[in-house]
């Protein structure tokens, strides 16, 4: 077999192991699942044992796997969660860190290579940290709703800043298509929002237990469309694909609350189940971690990059905090907010693309998202373990109690 046909069957046995490993280590310590399909995949990769080369298959199927991805995020995003006095200050705290990221930027690459840079480091990954806090009860918290909103910001404003600053055309050009799009995004929203959906709801029920499977189907349409619009006017496709996740979610609001959680339970086997797994290894396998080793000043850009992120996005997303916070918990906040990395993935690829960037520092910026995955929400959780406990035994409050607010995000 060629190199590249055994990632087809490489890969899906990576996919098997990442959480065998991660539930393996969860009494010790827990890792993200993320953390093991990198590794495992830099392990297969031409890095390491070379028994997978680049698959243009496989690159479609890790280009359809991050789409996914920010579709998931959209889709878990309610936007009560980002509206009022949270969504104002995550925004406060990540345009800060975007030009503190780009002045930064500068001191390290003195070219248009600092904007990518700047938006890398000033990124959250919604992604990873959604799942930590939702096995951690934290969702429907103030807490929770702080950190939801600063990864919702966090994903959404560097997607605004790479369609701007990155497209193919003027800065000028970029930022009138961008307006277009939005409005487009904003009159779908607002269509989705008022126009009744029993019809599609009863479709969706009919087809739950067959082969129609109508709500799936419909999912890839709405996704592909808006992608494609993306790519159309010159944007990021990840716009379109969370944008895809807000009009979904939308969509299905007033739905039966059963099938709506069997919907999402479909949506999620199918992107971190399938799509999303190979999206990670397949960043893993082209990890050029030759750049890393084989040169020490960019290897010591890595823990830089890794200090950047605490102090560009970690620092700002306090703003975030809910009043009364403790000062774990606005340091957990702080750390959930400089957890980042498929942002940091899609903008250094960009920056290679149009050689902004250079190999060694698009490995170290790499690097230092997937060491903050490893890292960060780890400590974050186990701060915010102490102090919710802490505040239960001086209150008698739960995590659970919200007093004077109602739940900040809803669970499907």
């Amino acid at each position: 077999m060629e190199m590249t046909s055994w990632g087809l069957v490489l890969i899906p046995i990576l996919a098997v192991m990442a959480p065998l490993l991660a539930r393996a280590l969860a009494p010790v310590v827990r890792i993200s699942i993320v953390v093991f399909e990198l590794l495992l995949g830099i392990l297969i990769g031409p890095s390491v044992l070379g028994w997978v080369g680049d698959s243009k298959f496989v690159e479609q199927l890790s280009d359809f796997g991050l789409a996914m991805l920010f579709f998931m995020a959209g889709n878990e995003i309610r936007l009560s969660a980002i509206r009022g006095r949270n969504g104002r200050r995550a925004s406060l705290g990540w345009l800060i860190g975007l030009a503190a990221g780009v002045a930064i930027g500068f001191l390290i690459e003195p070219s248009f290579g600092a904007v990518v840079i700047g938006i890398a480091l000033c990124s959250t990954a919604l992604g990873a940290i959604m799942p930590i806090l939702r096995d951690a009860g934290e969702l429907p918290t103030r807490f929770g709703g702080a950190a939801v909103a600063l990864g919702a910001v966090g994903e959404f404003g560097p997607l605004i800043a790479i369609s701007i600053f990155l497209g193919a055309s003027s800065l000028g050009v970029s930022t009138i298509v961008l307006g277009v799009f939005i409005a487009i995004a904003m009159i779908l929203l607002f269509l989705a929002a008022r126009i009744e959906h029993s019809g599609l709801h009863r479709i969706v029920t009919g087809t739950l237990h067959t082969s129609g499977q109508f709500a799936i189907r419909v999912v890839i349409f709405i996704v592909a469309a808006l992608v494609v619009l993306s790519i159309v006017l010159d944007l990021d496709m990840l716009l379109g694909a969370f944008v895809a996740g807000l009009l979904w979610q939308v969509m299905m609001r007033q739905a039966p609350e059963r099938d709506r959680a069997m919907v999402d339970s479909k949506l999620d086997a199918i992107a971190f189940g399938f799509l999303v797994p190979i999206f990670y290894i397949n960043t893993g396998v082209s990890f050029d971690l030759e750049a890393l080793t084989t040169d020490s000043s960019v290897a010591l850009l890595v823990p830089i990059f890794l200090v950047l992120l605490l102090v560009v996005r970690g620092v700002p997303s306090l703003f975030a905090a809910p009043k009364g916070s403790r000062t774990r918990d606005r340091a957990a906040l702080g750390l959930l907010g400089a957890t980042g990395l498929p942002i940091i993935v899609a903008v250094t690829a960009i920056g290679l693309d149009s050689e902004y960037i250079d190999a060694g520092t698009a490995a170290a910026l790499v690097g230092a998202g997937l060491l903050s995955v490893l890292l960060f929400p780890v400590i974050a959780m186990t701060l915010r373990g102490d102090a919710a406990q802490l505040h239960a035994n001086s209150t008698g409050e739960t995590k659970d109690d919200l007093p004077n607010e109602p739940h900040i995000v809803e669970e499907a």
